[in-house]
């Protein structure tokens, strides 16, 4: 195989669709959401360090949905349903946006911080649910594979700008 090709196909082997890098996101937040629900009210410290971690996993995820992958979607829909997806998806980012302040501003050691943070995860929860099982699965159907490979490339560019290239940083130290 010429060098040429077989750098191609590295590249395009290495490379992730929008909605599988999304999922991925989704992942990420979950786990970290199923490991803050697994902490106690002594375990404080701990409390603040996931919170962060899922606030700026869940600014970063929604700022490249809501400028890059939603608006392709929104513009390859044509019916009413799918349209209204749209909206909603939008919607529920912004009650995430107005709960995790009032999170943050809870004692973490309180029964109030756990409840906050219970609703939380089942709000991003249902979130992802909703995308992964409703919104993807059409956006699958009506943009090719090409389309979506170069939204993933887009939506990997922007979230590398957005963390001021940590993710590259961390792939190189652990040899990715």
């Amino acid at each position: 195989m010429p060098i040429r090709s077989k750098i191609r196909s590295n590249r395009s082997a290495s490379r992730s669709d929008a909605i599988s890098m999304l999922k991925k996101d989704h992942q990420t937040v979950r786990q970290l959401l199923a490991r803050l629900e697994k902490t106690t009210e002594r375990s404080d410290r701990q409390r603040e360090e996931l919170l962060n971690q899922i606030e700026n996993e869940v600014k970063v995820h929604t700022t490249i949905e809501e400028e890059i992958f939603y608006p392709a979607y929104k513009d390859a829909v044509r019916s009413k349903s799918d349209k209204e997806l749209y909206f909603e998806a939008i919607e529920e980012h912004h009650v995430v946006d107005l709960v995790m302040p009032e999170i943050k501003s809870t004692d973490p050691r309180s029964e109030e911080f756990r409840a906050k943070a219970k609703v939380l995860k089942d709000l991003i929860e249902h979130h992802a649910e909703e995308e992964e099982t409703e919104m993807f699965p059409r956006a699958r159907k009506l943009m090719d594979r090409e389309e979506l490979l170069r939204l993933g490339d887009q939506l990997a560019q922007a979230k590398e700008s957005l963390t001021g290239g940590i993710i590259t940083k961390l792939a190189g130290l652990v040899g990715l």
